[in-house]
């Protein structure tokens, strides 16, 4: 099936067509915000919904908190997936999201990654000399005031007392996978990512999972927006729930909420 991915918003969010044969009759679109975490996953299950129904789904990718400030400054999506509950609770508050449609669909881990391949394993707790790990290079986050992965790292470094200590040396992205690349590209030899981001790369290393207990628990909702006036995004949302969607999330590495 093909899949084109265009640049057709400026700045922080990527979007992307996925192209899904047309059946008889007209078919519909809907437009997915979602947290960069998900791309992979995603663009699969949105693949399996057009293969199934003939419409559409355009999809934009970034972090969680510039998708939710498009969606308050009023930018065209009928769909926000977060990787935060705090902004998709932003949005609540703000009228921003449809009554009754909001409901938790994932979870996922917290790992920190080595550049390449083969690094040794480590124990994330209070012993951790994280510092001299590393070397005068730099540790790879989102933003930690702001994206969730970021905010769930800098929790969980300050929860174990290895915040104040290496903040210094962190290089901040503007979501999950920027800050996965920069350290399968070598940039920095170490980086907090989710575990479901860092099986989607051959040059880095999980080289720990922290401790569930040191940070918020990582739980994606979803929700319809207010202003959508898709047909279909309820049959989506409704989709991603479905056992052929939950057989995609658990192939990624996603933990399944009931």
């Amino acid at each position: 099936m093909a899949f084109v991915r265009s640049t057709i918003l400026s700045g922080l969010t990527a979007l992307s067509l996925i192209a899904a044969p047309l059946r008889a009759g007209a078919a519909d679109q809907v437009t997915v915000f979602a947290a960069a975490a998900l791309t992979n996953a995603l663009d699969a299950v949105a693949e399996r919904w057009q293969a199934e129904t003939g419409h559409r789904v355009l999809m934009s990718y970034a972090g969680s908190s510039a998708l939710a400030r498009q969606i308050e400054g009023g930018a065209p999506a009928d769909i926000f997936i977060s990787a935060s509950v705090d902004w998709m609770d932003a949005l609540d508050v703000s009228g921003d999201l449809r009554a009754g449609t909001r409901r938790d669909i994932l979870g996922t881990r917290l790992v920190l990654i080595a550049h390449g391949q083969g690094a040794d394993a480590v124990s994330l707790d209070e012993s951790l000399d994280l510092l001299a790990m590393l070397d005068g290079g730099k540790l790879s986050m989102s933003l930690v005031d702001a994206v969730p992965s970021g905010v769930y790292g800098r929790a969980a470094l300050e929860s174990l007392g290895l915040w104040e200590a290496v903040a210094p040396q962190v290089v901040q992205s503007y979501n999950v996978r920027s800050a996965l690349a920069f350290v399968a590209m070598g940039e920095a030899p170490l980086g907090i990512v989710y575990a479901t981001d860092a099986v989607v790369e051959d040059n880095v290393s999980v080289i720990g999972t922290f401790p569930e207990t040191s940070h918020p628990p990582i739980i994606l909702p979803a929700a319809i927006t207010a202003q959508s006036r898709s047909p279909v995004a309820e049959a989506f949302l409704d989709f991603m729930n479905s056992e052929p969607a939950r057989e995609i999330w658990a192939d990624h590495g996603f933990e399944l909420i009931e």
